[in-house]
């Protein structure tokens, strides 16, 4: 591992080191933005040649994502807090799609990325079977009874995967003019919210 200059301070180890650059991008993109960011403002932060960024990170692209990646954790954390209130499959669902909407524009690195284009963490990478397993963890932890609702639990996958391409697609194209946090609550769950009803226990079922 290349230990030149990291001013004075070099990493213990591949992991350390990539930490470090992740976090310096995350400084260099609040001072200067996503689309003046560059390797030698990164390097320049660290105190090390471009070569030594290049050595764990190739290109720009990657290394937004792993900004992204980073902040994602804690976006994460927040979302489950605020399901944590949650008392229906059916607010549980509206408000996963809500809180994403108009949390994840708002976010410090997440959002400045998003909005610029530079990083497909809330795009095509949506649909991997990684950030769908992710989305599937969330609604489990709910304290909701998805299978009141007839939802077993290998099939949350699905509607995370469902809730996931809903939100994203309210991201990538919002209305015009801008819906309010309440006016996106009341139509997500005027249209999404009777699927996700307990239907009816039909006589003969007894």
């Amino acid at each position: 591992m290349g230990h030149h200059g990291w001013q004075g301070n070099p990493p213990r180890t591949e992991d350390e080191a990539r930490q470090r650059i992740v976090a310096a991008t995350s400084t260099c993109l609040e001072r200067y933005g996503p689309a003046k960011t560059t390797f030698s403002d990164v390097a320049s932060e660290l105190g090390v040649t471009r070569q030594t960024v290049y050595r764990y990170y190739a290109n720009l692209a990657e290394l937004f994502e792993a900004v992204a990646h980073a902040g994602l954790e804690d976006f994460v954390d927040r979302m489950q807090r605020h399901l944590s209130t949650c008392t229906t499959p059916s607010e549980a669902a509206t408000e996963s799609v809500v809180f994403a909407v108009h949390a994840i524009p708002q976010e410090r690195h997440i959002g400045a990325l998003f909005q610029a284009g530079e990083t497909d963490i809330f795009g095509r990478d949506v649909t991997s079977s990684m950030a769908v397993a992710l989305g599937a963890g969330i609604l489990r932890r709910v304290p909701v009874d998805w299978s009141e609702i007839g939802v077993e639990d290998d099939e949350l996958e699905g509607l995370a995967e469902i809730l996931m391409r809903l939100f994203v697609s309210f991201l990538h194209y919002p209305a015009d003019p801008p819906r309010s946090e309440d006016e996106l609550r009341a139509l997500v769950r005027r249209w999404l919210g009777p699927a996700l009803q307990a239907s009816p226990r039909h006589p003969d079922a007894e």
